[in-house]
């Protein structure tokens, strides 16, 4: 009798493991993927303008302590704040640029600045340009992923991000459009 309830049980809690939800979120594998080891060191995106616009610039992506320092240079924007975002989509052939899609959030979580506790992967605050248009930038993002970003569009909007509007900061038309990829070698 006793043989025959084991072989009963036993297929019925093989059955409920298999069946047992899966305790993993979207965000938990953001989490998780964070230190990839197969990240390149190294990205690079070059900005172009969009359809009758003047943005463009050379933007430089590395692995750092912390998270990912990105650098780089855009000229050819007004003066002031503009919006600086990492896009879902590295397709910059909309001539206004929203074939880059929305802002990269993996975790589907609200838009907010970097500094937040929370915010879309994409969302890097802003770039300040000078007196001349040109808007020279260093900074270490900790919620940045270099295997997650590559092949992803990185955009240059027309206005500030607002760093709370929803869902993109209301940063206004997109200036420059450049897709994230393998440096081949480190910047200087």
């Amino acid at each position: 009798m006793k043989s025959i309830l084991t072989f009963a049980v036993a297929p019925l809690f093989l059955l409920s493991a298999c069946m047992a939800p899966e305790t993993s979120s979207v965000e938990e594998e953001v989490t998780h993927t964070t230190m990839s080891s197969d990240a390149p060191m190294h990205l690079v995106a070059v900005v172009h303008p969009t359809e009758g616009n003047t943005a463009s610039g050379v933007v430089h992506f590395h692995a750092a302590e912390g998270g990912v320092q990105i650098s780089g240079e855009i000229s050819g924007i007004s003066s002031g704040l503009h919006g600086f975002h990492i896009h879902q989509y590295g397709d910059c052939s909309a001539a206004d640029g929203t074939s880059a899609g929305g802002h990269y959030n993996p975790a589907g979580v609200d838009h907010a600045g970097p500094e937040a506790e929370v915010s879309h992967m994409g969302d890097l605050g802003n770039i300040e340009a000078n007196a001349d248009g040109v808007a020279t930038f260093d900074a270490v993002f900790p919620a940045v992923d270099m295997a997650m970003i590559t092949g992803r569009g990185l955009i240059v909007h027309a206005g500030e991000d607002d760093l709370t509007s929803q869902p993109t900061g209301a940063a206004g038309a997109r200036l420059g459009c450049g897709v994230i990829g393998v440096a081949n070698a480190p910047s200087q």
